[in-house]
Formats: structure tokens, sequence, C-alpha cells
């Protein structure tokens, strides 16, 4: 059978990459493999993995979210004015998910209903959000929230971090809508002709809107969870997630043309994307480093996309 056939072939290569690179640690140093060590690592990657999961859905339709990391920001900001006027920090979480829900639902509807490009869209309110965080919050961190808030950040349930579970959940939950629902199949629809997805009756803006609504609300869920692990919500968080985000989802075989992509493939390419940059950090202590590596891990899953998969249209 030739790999190109095989429907799982790209998330097989990136699974026995993932292996390969754990390995090398483990020969190197012993200690980064260790649970213990691994378990501590991982708070640094939910953020990323709860915002690929909606990226994902999103450039299945051939569309894309460059605000998310400005709409973390946002989120977090209003969480954190939301307890300083007197909200108990669970209020002031659910207050700065709405937030972040809104924010996703402005640039849906511009997407669908404006038909702007959601490049250009998400750009403008990369910026807009931002500016909007920076400005209300005076560019002033806000901290002091309760111990019982940190235990969204890093609290355990039988050794497994809650935010953990929380994505596992959500990407268990995406990816069995995506694969085995009407609207989860009408997406890849959509990603091939969204014009014939229209006249074929497909609910085509309902769906654009929804999916960049769900976008905005991971990202709010995303800030409830930095700032619980961090006790500081500030303008400039999320800086540059934006592209972590989208480096994942396609390191995971996602295509940037639409069409095609799998909520697995995005949680290997999130997994590959933080242990080698984790084993970079642990073991040589360059960040620079860090970027290269991501850089190369990138460009040889499109090159082994476009060797081994062969044009749909």
């Amino acid at each position: 059978m030739k790999l190109g056939a095989y429907r799982y072939w790209h998330e097989t290569v990136l699974a026995a990459l993932i292996a390969a690179l754990m390995i090398g640690a483990a020969v190197v140093d012993p200690r980064f493999v260790s649970w213990k060590t691994q378990i501590a690592l991982s708070s640094h990657v939910w953020e990323l993995a709860l915002l690929a999961v909606p990226m994902t859905a999103i450039i299945i339709t051939a569309g894309i979210d460059l605000s998310v990391g400005s709409a973390m920001a946002l989120s977090a900001v209003v969480l954190g004015l939301a307890y300083q006027a007197g909200a108990n920090a669970w209020l002031a979480a659910a207050c700065g998910i709405v937030a972040g829900a809104l924010c996703g639902t402005f640039n849906g509807l511009a997407v669908a209903w404006l038909r702007v490009h959601p490049l250009i869209v998400t750009l403008a309110t990369l910026a807009a959000f931002r500016g909007v965080a920076e400005g209300i919050s005076l560019g002033r961190p806000i901290s002091g929230f309760p111990a019982s808030f940190t235990v969204l950040g890093l609290g355990t349930i039988a050794g497994v971090p809650i935010a953990g579970v929380i994505v596992a959940l959500i990407a268990t939950a995406a990816g069995l809508a995506l694969a085995r629902t009407p609207s989860g199949l009408s997406l890849y629809a959509i990603g091939h002709n969204p014009a014939a997805s229209r006249f074929s009756g497909l609910p085509v803006a309902r769906l654009t809107v929804a999916l960049y609504a769900l976008s905005g609300t991971c990202a709010g869920l995303a800030a409830a969870i930095y700032v619980a692990r961090r006790n500081t919500a500030k303008a400039d968080l999320g800086t540059g997630l934006e592209l972590d985000v989208i480096t994942a989802v396609v390191l995971g075989g996602t295509s940037i043309f639409g069409g095609s992509g799998r909520i697995i493939g995005t949680v290997l390419g999130v997994l590959a994307i933080h242990e080698t940059r984790e084993f970079v950090g642990w073991h040589w202590e360059h960040e620079e480093l860090n970027a290269i590596v991501v850089g190369v891990l990138l460009i040889a899953a499109v090159l082994l996309n476009r060797l081994f998969t062969r044009p749909t249209r």
C-alpha cells in the first residue's frame, strides 16, 4: 500500500517523530522524560492546545483567526477588572470568557455577513483587541487573585492537571463533532468550495459565525487558565501566540487551503512543538534554537504533505 493511500499517514509519521524525540531525550537526559518533569512542563502547553482546537476547524473551512492571542489578552484584562470591581474570581473568569466569545462572534459576523476575507478581519482585530486591552487596563498588570482560583491552572486530578483534563475533553468533543456530525462534515465541504456549499443549502454563514465564536470562547478560557496559573492578568499576554497555534495546526496536517484536517493531527502537532521547545530549553538553554527547530519541523511537515498527498483540486 502506498503511503499516500493510508488515511492517517501524516499522524503516524508525526507520532513517530515525537517518539524518536522522546527516545533521544531519554538517552541524552533521562530526567526530561520522567512523569514528574513532564507534568511540571505541561503547564506551558494548555493555552496553545486549547486555541489550536477551534483553529483546526476554522482552517478546515479555508479561514484563519489571527486575533486569538489578542482576544486572550482582552479576556484576561476583563477578568482582572471584573475581579477588581468586586466579582469573585470565578464570576470574573466567566466575564472574561464571555468577552472572548464576543470577540470571536464579531470576527465571525464580519467574515460571514460582510464577506470580508478572514485574514483581513482578524489582522485588524489582532491590533484592535489588544489595543482595547491596553486602554482599559492602562497598561498595568492586575494580580492578587485568591489561592482557590489557582486550582484552574495548577490543580490536578489523580496526578493529571485539571487544565489538561479540560483540553482533553474539548479536543475529544471537537474530534468527534468533525468526524461524526453533519455540521462537522459540512465544514470540509465549505473548505473545498464555499459557494457550492451555500447553493447546496448548507448553513455556511451560521457555521462560520459559530466557529469564530468558539475560537473566541476558547481564547477566554485559555485566558482564565493563564491568569489562574500566573496570578496575573495583563494586556501583553499571548503576544505571538497566534503564530504558534497556526504552526501547530499546519504541522498536524491541516491544509491551509481548506477541506482537510483532523483534531488528532493538531494534538500531535501541539505535542511535537511543546516537547521540542521544552527539550531544547531544558538541555541547551538557548531559546533562539527553539524557533529554528520548530521552523524545521514545520517545513518538513509541509514537504511531507506535498510529497505524499495528491492534490484534490
